[in-house]
């Protein structure tokens, strides 16, 4: 007679911008209670989400499944390494254990779980468990409030071509402006054309020992910003 072994959980987990306080209950508990871990590394080897969670992770306790994904504009090689990443991942699901994957911020805000979702999901019971997400943060270091009654929010990329860039600026009185570092003059000249400078405040790494917050944008250079880095435009000012 043969035991059927029931699949274990994905788990998109959300561990913040970068302070590893400001992790969620259910995202420590989680963590900890995964059998394994999967996260993103850079060329170097490096990852973010594990940096921010290291402080609540069992070391040495867990199965690590690093997952390399090239940022460039092929996204032929991105889609491959998802395809990679969520064959391995599957391999441990079938063996019934759970897999927490460890996002910055949100998991599926600008997430790369939601790519490895979609592979997934048709198959495995999968989890998300929201973090806090860099225009939260943003909103919190600046005192700005990201919307009061009847006022709108957009949040949009700034790689997004001009015209959708100069529409969001005109149409929304608050506006998160994400991964503006390494296009900050474009973006700068944007706001600019829009009469919204005074409303625009720069941040890079947020919550983390090197946050950087740019009250005063003509004070900035031509210079690219990191890629965590974002525009954050309200029409009050609000705070000190």
């Amino acid at each position: 007679m043969t035991t059927s072994i029931s699949t274990g959980v994905f788990f998109g987990v959300g561990v913040g911008p970068g302070d590893p306080e400001l992790l969620t209950l259910k995202a420590v508990r989680r963590l900890q209670q995964a059998d394994a871990l999967a996260y993103i590394v850079n060329s170097d080897g490096h990852s973010l989400a594990k940096q921010i969670a290291a402080p609540h992770l069992r070391a040495g306790a867990q199965i690590e499944l690093p997952i390399r994904i090239e940022m460039c504009s092929d996204r032929r090689q991105a889609e491959q390494a998802y395809d990679e990443a969520a064959a391995s991942i599957a391999r441990l699901l079938d063996q019934g254990q759970d897999v927490a994957f460890l996002c910055e911020g949100d998991p599926l805000f600008y997430g790369s779980f939601a790519y490895l979702l979609a592979r997934l999901a048709p198959k495995y019971p999968c989890v998300a468990i929201p973090g806090i997400s860099s225009p939260q943060a943003a909103s919190a270091a600046t005192l700005l409030p990201l919307a009061l009654q009847h006022e709108n929010l957009a949040v949009i990329s700034a790689r997004c071509p001009d015209a959708e860039l100069l529409d969001a600026l005109s149409r929304f009185d608050n506006l998160a402006i994400l991964k503006g570092g390494r296009k900050r003059s474009r973006v700068l000249e944007l706001i600019a054309a829009t009469g919204r400078t005074r409303d625009a405040v720069y941040l890079e790494h947020l919550t983390q020992t090197q946050q950087r917050v740019v009250r005063d944008v003509t004070t900035l250079d031509d210079e690219p910003g990191p890629y965590f880095s974002l525009f954050l435009v309200c029409r009050r000012k609000g705070a000190p």
